[in-house]
């Protein structure tokens, strides 16, 4: 009995110290998703604070290998002006058929720049516009009291997911765009 007890033992400590921590977006911090587009024309940017996701893993020191989820409402991008918002939804991101986009991908590599601060690399899939693509993105992790806050920069080839660029003289649109995500995570309750 003691035997079979011990080993119940230890097998229970085994799975809480290699357990994952799930956390998920914090809605009371300020999160956000940017877009920028840049010609030699003009250049303008939509944003939007309606991120959703999630981050699992299994601690601060093991980054490797987590796994990384966010989503986001693609109709709420405000630019400032309505009539390019309506535009752009209505005719080249046709977000009544595609609302969501959407990240799923693993940490592929990081490296500790300080205490609270990682440089990291995922890989995964970005759906857009009905179209998944494996890309490759860089970000950084910071270690906040109750969570983390993820921060990554990349761009995003429009043709590559079947969104036509707007060829019109009055109007000014990059095929390539940059998108910018802050947003917190914290420990799913």
């Amino acid at each position: 009995m003691k035997k079979a007890l011990f080993i119940i033992t230890v097998l229970i400590l085994a799975y809480s110290s290699s357990s994952s921590a799930e956390y998920h977006i914090d809605k009371s911090q300020k999160n956000l998703v940017r877009f920028i587009s840049e010609t030699p024309v003009e250049n303008f940017d939509g944003k939007t604070d309606k991120i959703d996701g999630y981050f699992i893993s299994e601690s601060i020191d093991k980054l490797k290998g987590s796994e990384l989820y966010f989503e986001t409402q693609v109709g709420t991008f405000e630019t400032g002006i309505g009539l390019r918002n309506r535009h752009m939804r209505e005719d080249y991101l046709h977000t009544e058929k595609y609302p969501l986009s959407h990240f799923k991908g693993n940490i592929t590599n990081s490296k500790m720049i300080s205490e609270t601060e990682y440089d990291v690399t995922a890989k995964g899939k970005l759906f857009l516009h009905g179209v998944t693509k494996d890309i490759t993105i860089n970000g950084k992790i910071y270690k906040l009291k109750d969570g983390f806050k993820i921060k990554s920069d990349f761009v995003v080839k429009l043709t590559d997911y079947k969104i036509k660029v707007p060829k019109f003289m009055f109007v000014r649109i990059s095929e390539d765009i940059q998108l910018q995500l802050d947003f917190s995570v914290k420990l799913a309750e």
